[in-house]
């Protein structure tokens, strides 16, 4: 079939790119659109160099799928154009939070793509939200979650390709004993971290902790309470989330151990000795989501608390949104 991808060039784009080939997917003919500042670059996919076409010289009538990977300003100017057209599949936070738009994680809720009907357009969920609710599942089968306590340690990936080179200048900078400037966060994030991600809201709150609540709920159940803190940390890639899960039963730490061993896209990386944990570096490039640290909160009945880490970029991005794809035509929904 043919495929877009509208943001090729940048980072959760070009992502999408290896994804894709690295998975095999089923491509007759790939489009790699860009605003017109990186219309005219060359991509390369599977050996053939690829020409970035201009999104507003494009017709989407020549896809079955659409990945938008562009942001909300582009999503919200074009994601219904060409949903007229084709199955959209958007990256941004747009759409997340319109009801009538399925909110896709495939391990988790893939039974609500029989609504992409509706308006031809899937929502990928935040970075965040995405290893979270594919850890917590296979947990709320068994046990129902009540709350969850959420603190997130998200990498400066997850705010795009200029905040990371502004990480990468100013470790430099520090380095050579100069003045730290700070463009694209409140603070200086080499060498620091911040508790700020987005911004605040009345309630005191962040707009990406709001997310974070909003998500899960739609994804999830809405009936769980949801308190959390996002941070931004200095490391390029992959979020990490420490998650405090209270159950309204009674919970077994083998049991656990055994059902997030066997759940799909989780792998359990727990031993109680120096380095039986995964961390950022680890996990990025990899597909899996990683839970580390299970262990029982000793304060609380039927509660744990877990480690959780992913690519951000992958399984928080790219490789979700592909995923969402495969599932589409596993269900035979991407026909017209």
């Amino acid at each position: 079939m043919n495929i877009a991808i509208v943001g090729a060039t940048g980072n959760v784009g070009r992502k999408i790119i290896e994804v894709l080939e690295n998975k095999n997917f089923p491509i007759s003919e790939l489009y790699l659109i860009a605003s017109s500042k990186s219309s005219g670059q060359k991509i390369n996919f599977k050996g053939k160099e690829h020409t970035v076409i201009d999104l507003e010289k494009f017709e989407f009538s020549k896809v079955t799928i659409a990945f938008f990977a562009a942001g909300s300003v582009v999503a919200e100017k074009w994601a219904h154009k060409a949903a007229e057209k084709t199955i959209v599949i958007d990256n941004s936070k747009f759409f997340r939070k319109d009801p009538d738009i399925p909110l896709i994680v495939p391990e988790v809720n893939s039974k609500e793509l029989a609504h992409v009907k509706n308006k031809n357009i899937i929502a990928n969920a935040n970075c965040s939200v995405i290893p979270l609710v594919v850890a917590i599942k296979p947990l709320h089968d068994l046990y129902s979650v009540k709350r969850i306590v959420i603190s997130t340690y998200q990498s400066v990936s997850g705010a795009g390709k200029a905040p990371m080179d502004e990480l990468l200048s100013q470790t430099q900078d520090y380095f050579n004993n100069k003045n730290l400037k700070s463009e694209y966060f409140t603070k200086q994030i080499a060498f620091n971290i911040i508790p700020h991600i987005d911004s605040f809201l009345e309630n005191g709150y962040t707009k990406e902790e709001q997310k974070t609540s909003d998500e899960v709920k739609k994804i999830l159940d809405k009936k769980i309470k949801i308190t959390s803190t996002c941070v931004r940390i200095p490391v390029l890639v992959s979020h990490s989330i420490s998650a405090n899960v209270e159950f309204d039963k009674k919970c077994n730490l083998d049991e656990i151990k055994n059902v997030l061993s066997s759940s799909p896209g989780c792998k359990v990386v727990d031993e109680q000795k120096d380095g039986g944990y995964m961390t950022p570096v680890e996990a990025e490039n990899k597909y899996e989501t990683f839970i580390s640290r299970i262990r029982k909160d000793d304060s609380q009945s039927n509660t744990i608390n877990l480690w959780i880490v992913s690519d951000n970029l992958l399984k928080g991005a790219a490789l979700n949104a592909v995923e969402i794809a495969e599932s589409l035509i596993k269900k035979n929904l991407h026909e017209r």
